[in-house]
């Protein structure tokens, strides 16, 4: 039998489905050694440094482009039928399937998906249904955000996402009104608290399942598996902006072919049953992973296990926006995020922000061989 080698992430949900599933009798036999990476790798390293180690990446849309631009990754469509593809895109939540589109090929799997949405520590935290009531409640509780990597960031995009905008489309990534009702929302949620340390998604949530705090983060991506705990968290939808839509902006991640690759049958027969609607229903769930098909998420017993996670988010998902994906877009959001930190960390002025950000933003596309995406 040909051995493979696939990169994921250090989390869980990002390895232990996977892991597990080279061993499970009802998956086609396949044997793949899964490394695992950390998260702020998964987020930012190159692509196509990933892909010359590895047959199979675990990777987020971002990525696209970089990845067409070296000819780091194949084609799915190299692989699979034009019918498969269809149904997995027709199955999969939200835009999680068209995010991994791009120039006319389809580049990975959603295995998984995820969105920023919000959580609490206890059911007698009310949810806010906006930004407004989310600054409110901040007032009277404890309440932070993620701000490690480019979170801060995302976070700014979202907000400006629920308040009507669509990042990048016009002549500038956003304007400064924009910056600016964003910048004074996230400040209500970080000021006091320290710009450096591992503050990411994962971290928060830990400290937030373990009893160490804050009792409240209005926008971060949801894991499903800290509804599952001993002692739960509460994820809701993430807080509507003065548009009335569910600012967020999309995460989760697919599996993706590497150029190094020479896929067997074994192979795709193995990645086929990972995106089943049963497998992902049940072995997925089973082992701490987070479906990405409607039909795990519309699951009764697959909300029941997790304290209604996929329902209470459901709306945000299916709103949310696809970040940039042109070659630049890497290196854009780490430039975008520093900026992001250093405007409300180090109190830089909102005119300062608006340049950085938008300058980066334009020499981003420069080099870029692919067109503006930022659906």
């Amino acid at each position: 039998m040909t051995s493979w080698t696939g990169l994921t992430w250090d989390h869980p949900r990002g390895y232990r489905a996977l892991r597990a599933a080279t061993q499970h009798p009802a998956a086609p036999a396949c044997d793949i050694r899964w490394d695992i990476q950390p998260l702020e790798g998964f987020e930012s390293a190159p692509i196509a440094e990933t892909a010359r180690c590895y047959d199979l990446v675990v990777l987020d849309h971002p990525h696209i482009g970089e990845a067409i631009e070296t000819g780091a990754l194949q084609p799915l469509d190299a692989h699979f039928t034009a019918a498969e593809l269809a149904a997995w895109r027709a199955a999969s939540i939200g835009p999680s399937a068209r995010s991994y589109e791009m120039g006319g090929h389809i580049w990975a799997l959603p295995l998984d998906a995820a969105t920023q949405v919000s959580v609490r520590c206890d059911t007698g935290i009310p949810v806010p249904r906006t930004w407004a009531e989310a600054v409110e409640l901040a007032g009277d509780i404890p309440a932070a955000l993620p701000t490690s990597g480019p979170h801060l960031f995302l976070t700014l995009c979202g907000i400006a996402v629920g308040d009507g905008a669509t990042p990048g489309a016009g002549d500038t990534f956003l304007t400064e009104e924009e910056y600016g009702v964003a910048i004074d929302i996230l400040r209500h949620f970080v000021c006091g608290r320290p710009a450096a340390g591992n503050d990411n998604p994962i971290a928060l949530l830990e400290r937030m399942s373990g009893g160490a705090g804050p009792d409240f983060c209005p926008h971060i991506y949801g894991y499903v598996n800290y509804a599952r705990r001993p002692r739960p968290l509460w994820f809701a939808d993430a807080p509507r902006g003065r548009a009335g839509r569910h600012g967020s902006v999309l995460g989760g991640t697919g599996i993706a072919i590497s150029a190094r690759a020479r896929p067997d049958r074994a192979l795709l027969d193995h990645l086929r049953w990972l995106m089943t609607a049963d497998t992902q229903r049940r072995f997925i769930v089973d082992e701490e992973g987070q479906p990405g098909l409607t039909a795990a998420w519309d699951d009764g017993a697959v909300n029941a296990a997790g304290h209604d996670f996929y329902r209470a988010t459901r709306a945000t998902i299916d709103d949310a926006w696809i970040r940039p994906r042109h070659a630049g877009a890497i290196a854009f959001q780490n430039a975008g995020a520093a900026a992001v930190r250093a405007c409300v960390f180090d109190h830089r002025d909102i005119s300062r922000l608006t340049r950085e950000v938008n300058e980066s933003y334009e020499r981003s596309l420069a080099p870029a061989t692919t067109s503006r995406t930022t659906s």
